[in-house]
């Protein structure tokens, strides 16, 4: 393995320590940073498949395996001596993180399409975030708390998000009339053994105590709806998986951080392919997408220069950016955009 290799995953995980654990995880920072500065751990990583060298995806099988949530100083240790357990639950898992607190930062453009609505996520995992008008959200704003329920009636437990500018929070819900999902693997929300693999992805920390509870409650309300979720790669099937939307509803194609798991040229291609939708089944498409700045280059061109983006996504509406969306769900900020 090459120096440069050791170089990279080293660099990887000190950013994800520092960047996006930092003050959110602080356990998930130690383990990130101590992999970091550990050379041979470094090199255990960087001997694995790019698709399992991933943080997350290691962390998990970790605490899938049984490991104790301990500062690095003990917990490389145990890594060391569980390290092909480990590793074995890496080849057979995925980092299909499922976060339906998400879903707050997607209504405040969702409910303002006028008319009724067709949903299709690339990269949907379980579907949880196929519901967005299913959850109760409850977003403070700068003049005090607002909450936005399901026409059905509140939700036994509810979505949080912390907005900028109270006029984000959605006055409705959107009109959703139509439904699908794809995905490589897809999870079946009704499965408890894939429900506890999404909670072991929830970092540790207070910051996350309460996304499993939303996790699961999401999880209750998709496994009593089955969505349908096409399996397959979402360059191959994304138009013809677009055409069985509704024509009379505006058709949304979405995705939360599944761009980064794509290469240069792959993100170009789908960057066209969803650019094009419209024309290629003949009804007017909206383009909703929370990836990390560096995702496109056009977008990041239209970027204020000073943006912090740190442990937030970069929304777009159609390329355009509007917003930046915590990673998470937790906050939604106008303000950087506002012309």
């Amino acid at each position: 393995m090459s120096e440069h290799e050791h170089e990279r995953v080293a660099a990887v995980y000190d950013d994800f320590g520092r960047r996006w654990a930092h003050g959110t995880s602080p356990l998930f920072e130690d383990w990130a940073t101590g992999i970091a500065a550990d050379p041979a751990a470094v090199a255990r990583i960087a001997a694995l498949p790019r698709r399992l060298q991933q943080p997350n995806l290691v962390f998990a099988a970790a605490r899938w395996a049984g490991c104790d949530l301990v500062p690095y100083a003990s917990w490389g240790s145990w890594l060391a001596a569980h390290w092909d357990a480990v590793v074995a639950i890496t080849e057979t898992r995925s980092t299909q993180t499922n976060e339906p607190n998400r879903c707050a930062t997607l209504l405040p453009v969702l409910s303002r399409i006028d008319g009724p609505v067709a949903l299709l996520e690339t990269g949907t995992a379980a579907g949880l975030c196929l519901y967005p008008d299913r959850y109760s959200v409850d977003y403070s704003t700068p003049s005090g708390r607002l909450r936005v329920d399901p026409v059905a009636g509140p939700t036994t437990f509810a979505l949080a998000c912390t907005v900028d500018d109270e006029a984000s929070v959605p006055e409705r819900m959107p009109e959703i009339v139509w439904r699908r999902g794809i995905d490589l693997d897809p999870i079946d929300a009704a499965d408890p053994d894939a429900v506890a693999w999404l909670a072991t992805l929830v970092w540790p920390g207070p910051d996350h105590d309460a996304r499993v509870a939303r996790l699961r409650g999401a999880a209750a309300i998709v496994a009593a709806e089955r969505p349908e979720i096409v399996r397959g790669d979402i360059l191959e099937v994304l138009t013809d998986a677009a055409r069985d939307a509704p024509s009379e509803a505006t058709l949304v194609v979405f995705h939360s951080a599944v761009l980064l798991y794509l290469d240069a040229a792959q993100r170009r291609r789908f960057a066209d392919l969803v650019g094009g939708l419209g024309a290629a089944i003949g009804r007017r498409v909206v383009w909703l997408s929370n990836e990390v700045a560096g995702t496109l280059p056009e977008i990041d061109a239209r970027l204020p220069a000073s943006l912090d983006s740190s442990q937030r996504f970069v929304q777009t509406v159609d390329a355009v950016p509007v917003a930046l969306a915590g990673q998470h769900g937790a906050v939604y900020e106008t303000r950087p955009f506002a012309r």
